[in-house]
């Protein structure tokens, strides 16, 4: 059941459109220089230079304490981060308990916890905003290496047999290839009606020109939504849906996305409305989910800052763990622990090494 419900968490949290980008503040982070001490006296540099300097405490002496959110990307994270920073950089690693709404407020009272590696910043516009205004919290950098988490999605089989159906135009050439026995229509999966990605869907077919070549079907839950999936890529029917990621569902099979165009603010504003009376196409809204660091990671551990402004983990790559994570006996601590073992290639860029 986990494959089914891993991700539901993130399924809420994608389910409607965002605007919020545009009340989400930035501030940049402190550079590394801003940690250098000068001596206060004559007397203090006198002292300093008779003596020969010890090396420094690796991560500036300090705990890294690294917010665990309660989905299951935001654990595995976690747990690969505390592993990593440990192992690579010397630190003192503590994995604590998070909360979205709670963390960012913490961070920027008391820059506690030091990182939180999933941040939904635009689920927590105000709370973040706030925490930033103290000085005490930054963004370090993308969690991810893409910003786009919804989409439309083919088969690989039926891009082999049709290289074109990853446009609109190709969908449009191609749409009596997606035919059942017996139907006039292709079908279309959307998401359940009640959530708001349903509505956007029903635009975006609209907007597309697609209304006379494909019904849209809308699954009554999550569960329904992946056996309708599950069960044509069995039979490897052509099936033309929507999804998210991450999510182990498109780890487990192959499937390509759907090139929708790029993103259009306005056009998409109007997509969002259940009455829009004139759909016109756009891509889905980009989602900035950061990686937060306390202030005082910047200037005392540079090192471990600049890690984290390299950690952007694949969509792939994050499909697989989720996949991983289904199997019988794997726990969160086991998929992380496999990553670091195996996994150099994705990683070690992140500590600055040459992938291998």
């Amino acid at each position: 059941m986990l494959r089914f419900s891993c991700c539901l968490t993130l399924a809420v949290l994608l389910a409607g459109p965002v605007f919020a980008q545009d009340s989400v503040i930035s501030l940049q982070p402190p550079g590394a220089s801003e940690a250098v001490s000068v001596p206060d006296t004559a007397d203090d540099a006198d002292a300093s230079s008779s003596e020969e300097p010890g090396p420094p405490p690796p991560c500036g002496g300090k705990t890294i304490t690294i917010a665990r959110m309660p989905w299951p990307t935001a654990q595995l994270l976690a747990e690969i981060h505390a592993r990593l920073v440990q192992q690579q950089f010397g630190c003192d690693v503590e994995v604590v308990p998070g909360d979205l709404a709670v963390t960012p407020s913490s961070m920027g009272a008391n820059g506690q916890p030091a990182v939180a590696p999933e941040l939904w910043i635009t689920r927590v516009a105000d709370v973040w905003n706030t925490a930033l205004k103290t000085e005490e919290v930054r963004q370090a950098g993308t969690t991810y290496s893409d910003a786009t988490f919804e989409g439309w999605f083919v088969p690989d089989y039926e891009v082999a047999a049709h290289p074109d159906v990853t446009t609109i135009a190709g969908l449009k050439a191609n749409w009596k290839d997606f035919l059942a026995p017996g139907q006039k229509k292709a079908r279309f999966i959307s998401c359940p009606p009640d959530w708001a990605c349903s509505v956007i869907n029903r635009n975006l077919i609209r907007a597309n020109g697609l209304e006379g070549v494909f019904d849209i079907v809308e699954p009554a839950n999550r569960f329904e939504l992946d056996t309708l999936i599950s069960e044509a890529e069995s039979r490897k029917q052509p099936i033309l849906f929507y999804y998210w990621q991450p999510n182990a569902v498109l780890a487990q099979f192959a499937f390509k996305q759907v090139d929708l165009g790029p993103f259009d603010k306005d056009s998409f504003v109007c997509l969002g409305r259940v009455a829009c009376a004139d759909p016109k196409p756009s891509g889905f809204s980009p989602d900035p989910v950061i990686v937060a660091l306390a202030q005082w990671v910047f200037l005392d551990a540079p090192e471990v800052a600049a890690y984290f402004q390299r950690a952007h983990m694949p969509f792939a790559e994050m499909n697989t763990l989720l996949q991983n994570l289904s199997e019988p006996g794997a726990t969160i601590e086991s998929v992380a622990d496999a990553f670091v073992a195996a996994r150099g290639e994705i990683w070690q860029p992140w500590v600055g090494k040459p992938a291998q």
